[in-house]
């Protein structure tokens, strides 16, 4: 899943990027596996509960990157993580009303890695770019 073209130049930004794209990848296969559903459900709320701890954790090394550089689409990158903090807690809401169905897993899964592919080879590639502009390193 991981490729180094998304690479944006901060090695702490990256390191956490390929940690995401690790966990979101098993996340996945399990979901996909022949495992016993119980284990599928334990998997799911293992992921819920790290991506709520990590991407407040990601987020924060990555607005501070940005804000040491200068990144001129800081805020509207602030916004874009508090979608996706909000999106996670709706999906921690629904799982706690609905339970963990078969389609609502498959569709979490499916929206993790929709996600966590177009924003960083997507949105945060700008930010390698802009980095890049000004004489950073990838």
């Amino acid at each position: 899943m991981w490729k180094e073209r998304y690479k944006i130049g901060a090695p702490l930004v990256d390191q956490q990027h390929k940690e995401l794209f690790k966990r979101v990848s098993a996340f996945i296969q399990v979901v996909q596996s022949d495992v016993p559903w119980e284990l599928k459900i334990e998997k799911v709320k293992e992921t819920l509960s790290f991506m709520q701890r990590y991407v407040i954790e990601h987020f924060e090394a990555e607005e501070k990157f940005q804000e040491e550089i200068g990144y001129p689409g800081l805020e509207e990158h602030r916004k874009i993580h508090e979608q996706f903090k909000e999106a996670i807690q709706q999906y921690v809401d629904r799982f706690e009303k609905e339970g963990f169905t078969k389609k609502l897993v498959q569709e979490f899964a499916g929206k993790l890695m929709a996600w966590l592919i177009f924003h960083v080879a997507g949105d945060d590639q700008k930010i390698g770019e802009y980095y890049r502009s000004i004489g950073g390193e990838r």
